[in-house]
């Protein structure tokens, strides 16, 4: 047993342990038919990222349940990965050129990919460097990258394959674009914030009169698009318009005045200017009354050559002229406020523009389906469970996949068009005639490469060689995933379409929807708002361990994580107090191997060996229960209330007395005993804080310098030592303690000084619990003299001067003589009694609600007319108290 330093050096251990870890390869999964396996994916984070607390949280999920499975015997197997971040890293290595005063055009497209790889390679490892610092037990032999040569292949072959199966077309419709980055976006690519714009009133003058209609409108600059004025064919004010034609303005161009049902009578007017080209619903109306789509906005939101005089102005600026004009011709009615919702891009934060592009897309419908069914007849678990709605709503109502992206950093499209006849080649390979055809220069969205990502990091192909395939066959399905519930649709639903259209099979069994990471008040952490903490300067400050069990003590199932850095301190102090412990045992190990001591008690198993037995096997049933359930955070305290109070607090303290009262033989017994028990703390708690814990049992045995902890078997719970008939009787020395403590606290009594307490009770279970306890309690309380008594000394303990304490239905008695403070005791017994009035009149008040009664149920309404019993019967003693 090697010697243990005061304090723990957090970040010489974990430099330490990573080394072992990576050098012995210790994470490393092979088949083992003759073993259960556990597969996990990483949810591949972006290649520009770093360790943000979302990851945190997500890993160490991760990382729990694979080390949990490992060390109960299953071949793990944890695949991490990045994903190449078609956007995001396309935009950091162009942000890098604008500062030498280029653009992509200047180096053209080989050029600017070969300078993306080299960004790449220098910049893209910093995250897998802080998911080993975290600790994570992933298989690095089996690293993968969204961009790699396999991985590419399939994205070709599925492309290919989806295409011949009529399944992926190009074709024109409303998309979300980016004007920022110049590409489109998906629908789960943006977000919305509300914002307070303009209603503008513009006159539409008719065709064969003076009359007008008023549209009104958010965007006065999109008019030059316009196809129509659609107006409710319900709504009887515009009954005499049908049929009719009005005069675009500017443009002096004719438009017809149609009816739809989609028009709402109650906004704005009730008569709406259609742009196909600019909105998804006037898109939508537009090819039901075979309207023309016109385009009047250039991909960086300028207006183009279909606006007149306008052209080449932004949006702004082009908005400010078109409403000076409409003024000047008498064409603006009235301006109002509006509150409405705006889309965003997610990556550039840039004002979402509805633009009508010719795109790629993919049919969702039919590929739905089976991914449908999975989660239906649960093939597949959400947790939490809610989450299925959310799929079934998405899923029911799916639209095509836009899969095309204006980009060149990512996987170029497998269409090539013939030079001179315009023939379409679709294949996974090059044409051989290369020359003669040109590439379609746009990429796959990036979410297409990661839609396969269970299947393709197991090295699936999509051929005959699949069958013999003995990673995938052993290790696909997978058996969870850990992920944020904003990309459900973006990737799991993906992920299960893909799964089952090539694999016939699901890609995982469940699925658990992590907390988002929130401030102390609620609030998304951000930069921009100065609530954002990082995770690893809090790492670099309070340790790996401290960060990892905070985070997850405050991850409830289905609810947000509210966190700070002052909360990193629940974790440090129970790395401490984990430390602190292992301490002081081994150093007592060793004290009593190098000192003979003479007892005078023959050591014998007693009802605090079976109660902490029992402790230890009713905290690992409930601490396993909740990790198959998902609540981590629950798991998490389960353990957390075990080590520091029962072992650390109780069962230790109990151990020194039961050591001081034995020979030296005996008492490396019990020191045997406890450090059983606290190896098998460390492999429980091995999962949540590997490294204190790999460091603490190397120090329990030096013997141990080329194994690990993670790859101990975890203890499993023998439920035939679990009896809660033990577990309650030592609850109640626990309070008889705690507030004999108390008392000698409330009275100034240092824990030096020797006391005498008196205790009575009518209760003959107590009374047999405190005389079964009664060395325990003067030897943890520094008694001179504890006695239980009868009615008659009762009497004489009520005459003379003591301080009084009712716990449960006993009466304690601490003796002042020489140290009673009468006037102090009589003020706190008149406060208790104030206390037990108040919440007497409380109770009464409950019991005398016929409302309460009638509503709650008999067990609810029962234990409070029992809380109200007891505290009469308390009230009654301490009035007596004060009487004497």
């Amino acid at each position: 047993m090697s010697e243990i330093p005061k304090n723990y050096d957090f970040k010489n251990s974990e430099l330490k342990w990573q080394k072992f870890w990576n050098d012995s390869r210790l994470y490393e999964s092979h088949p083992d038919n003759d073993k259960p396996k556990f597969s996990v994916v990483i949810p591949p984070p972006n290649v520009t990222g770093i360790l943000h607390f979302g990851h945190i949280l997500n890993n160490t999920i991760q990382d729990i349940y694979c080390r949990w499975k490992r060390m109960h015997g299953f071949e793990v197997c944890w695949v991490p990965g990045m994903d190449h971040a078609g956007i995001a890293t396309q935009m950091v290595v162009e942000n890098e050129l604008a500062k030498s005063n280029m653009t992509k055009h200047d180096l053209g497209r080989e050029k600017f990919i070969e300078m993306v790889w080299q960004w790449k390679e220098k910049n893209g490892g910093t995250i897998k460097q802080q998911l080993i610092k975290l600790g994570a037990s992933v298989d690095w032999s089996k690293e993968r990258f969204t961009l790699d040569e396999g991985l590419s292949a399939n994205v070709r072959k599925v492309f290919v394959d989806l295409f011949k199966k009529g399944l992926i077309y190009r074709g024109n419709r409303i998309v979300n674009w980016d004007p920022v980055s110049k590409t489109a976006v998906s629908d789960d690519e943006i977000y919305y914030e509300e914002q307070t714009d303009k209603l503008y009133y513009i006159k539409y003058k008719l065709a064969d009169s003076d009359d007008y209609l008023t549209i009104a409108t958010t965007r006065p600059e999109t008019l030059f698009g316009d196809t129509a004025v659609a107006v409710n064919p319900m709504d009887k004010r515009y009954i005499k318009y049908k049929n009719k034609k009005v005069i675009l303005p500017f443009l002096n161009k004719i438009i017809p005045v149609i009816e739809d049902d989609y028009v709402e009578v109650d906004f704005g007017t009730g008569a709406l200017k259609i742009t196909p080209a600019h909105d998804i619903n006037d898109f939508e109306l537009g090819q039901r009354h075979n309207l023309e789509a016109i385009c009047v906005l250039t991909k960086d939101s300028k207006l183009n050559e279909n606006t007149g005089e306008f052209a080449g102005l932004d949006i702004t600026e082009a908005r400010k002229k078109i409403l000076k004009r409409l003024k000047e011709h008498d064409l603006l009615v009235k301006v109002e406020d509006f509150n409405h919702n705006v889309a965003f891009s997610d990556r550039t934060k840039a004002v979402i523009e509805p633009y009508l592009s010719e795109q790629w897309f993919v049919d969702m419908k039919k590929l739905a389906g089976p991914a449908i069914e999975v989660v239906k007849n649960g093939s597949v678990k959400f947790f939490p469970d809610r989450y299925s709605k959310v799929y079934f709503h998405w899923m029911n109502n799916i639209r095509d996949w836009c899969i095309s992206r204006q980009l060149w950093w990512g996987h170029q499209i497998p269409i090539w068009y013939h030079k001179s006849t315009g023939e379409i080649y679709c294949e996974a390979d090059d044409p051989a005639d290369i020359e003669n055809w040109k590439q379609d220069e746009d990429v796959l969205d990036t979410w297409f490469s990661s839609w396969l990502w269970p299947l393709s990091v197991f090295g699936w192909e999509n051929s005959e060689k699949d069958k013999t395939n003995v990673n995938l066959n052993y290790y696909y399905p997978t058996d969870f995933l850990s992920t944020a519930p904003e990309i459900i649709f973006l990737w799991v639903a993906r992920m299960i379409m893909a799964g089952m259209e090539y694999m016939k099979q699901i890609p995982f069994k469940e699925v658990y929807f992590h907390s988002t990471v929130r401030d102390g008040q609620g609030v998304k952490m951000s930069k921009t708002l100065g609530n954002y903490s990082d995770a690893i300067e809090l790492m670099d400050k309070y340790g790996t361990d401290a960060l990892r069990f905070t985070i997850v003590y405050l991850a409830p199932l289905g609810n947000d994580v509210l966190f700070d850095e002052e909360k990193t301190q629940i974790g440090r102090n129970f790395v401490t107090k984990l430390w602190n412990a292992g301490r002081f045992i081994i150093m007592t190990k060793e004290k009593i191997e190098n000192s003979h001591i003479e007892g005078n008690k023959k050591y014998e198993t007693d009802i605090t060996d079976k109660w902490i037995e029992s402790r230890f096997n009713s905290a690992l049933l409930i601490a396993e229960k909740y990790l198959n359930e998902y609540r981590l955070n629950d798991y998490v305290k389960v353990i957390y209330n075990f080590v520091w109070s029962d072992f650390c607090d109780w069962y230790i303290e109990l151990m020194k007395i039961k050591i001081n009262d034995c020979n030296s033989e005996d008492a490396l017994k019990i020191i045997g005993t406890s450090i059983n028990y606290y190896e098998n703390i460390l492999k429980i708690l091995n999962p949540v804080i590997p490294y204190v814990t790999e460091e603490l049992w190397h120090i329990l045995d030096e013997n141990r310098n080329l194994k690990s902890i993670s790859l101990e078997q975890i203890v499993i719970c023998d439920e035939s030592k679990i009896n809660l008939d033990f577990e309650s009787k030592f609850e109640k020395l626990k309070e008889f303690v705690t507030g004999i403590r108390n008392l000698r606290s409330e009275q100034e009594i240092p824990p030096s000084k020797k006391c005498k307490i008196l205790s009575y009770s009518p209760d003959k279970d107590e009374v047999m619990i405190l005389k079964e306890f009664e060395d325990f309690i003067k030897k943890l309380c520094n008694l001179e003299h504890f006695e239980i008594i009868d009615n008659k000394k009762l009497m004489d303990a009520q005459d003379k001067e003591f301080a009084v304490k009712v716990i449960n239905k006993s009466e304690l008695y601490l003796s002042l003589d020489g140290i009673l403070d009468k006037e102090k005791q009589k003020e706190k017994i008149i406060k208790e009694i104030k206390n037990l009035k108040n919440y007497l009149e409380s109770l009464d008040k409950k019991l005398s609600n016929t409302t309460f009664l009638d509503k709650a149920s008999p067990d609810i309404v029962n234990s409070e007319k029992q809380k109200y019993i007891d505290s009469k019967e308390k009230l009654e003693k301490l009035l007596n108290q004060l009487k004497n």
